[in-house]
């Protein structure tokens, strides 16, 4: 079979995404209004497939750790930003 939970599979080959994320990801390619009607059906089709293999991925995607480079910055934004709030940026001088 060809559709065998794309989806899924391909959600589950970035970085962490949480839980069910093929089909969350089939979800919007279904509701956006640029996703051809070729695509669409197909995605339709994968649906089913991509939310069971999503279920039976559920511990991995709640144990997995992510060390992608997009994690890795997103986690030094958020410390950016806490230690912003403690101690905000200097005023610039006007000029």
């Amino acid at each position: 079979m060809v559709l065998a939970g794309c989806s899924s599979v391909m959600s589950h080959t970035g970085g962490k995404e949480g839980t069910y994320p093929g089909t969350r990801a089939s979800a919007e390619m279904l509701s956006d209004e640029t996703t051809g009607w070729g695509t669409k059906s197909l995605v339709a089709l994968d649906m089913p497939l991509t939310a069971v293999a999503d279920t039976l991925l559920i511990p991995w995607d709640l144990f997995r750790k992510d060390n992608t480079v997009r994690s890795r910055v997103e986690k030094s934004e958020q410390q950016t930003q806490a230690m912003n709030s403690v101690i905000p940026p200097a005023a610039m001088p006007a000029p």
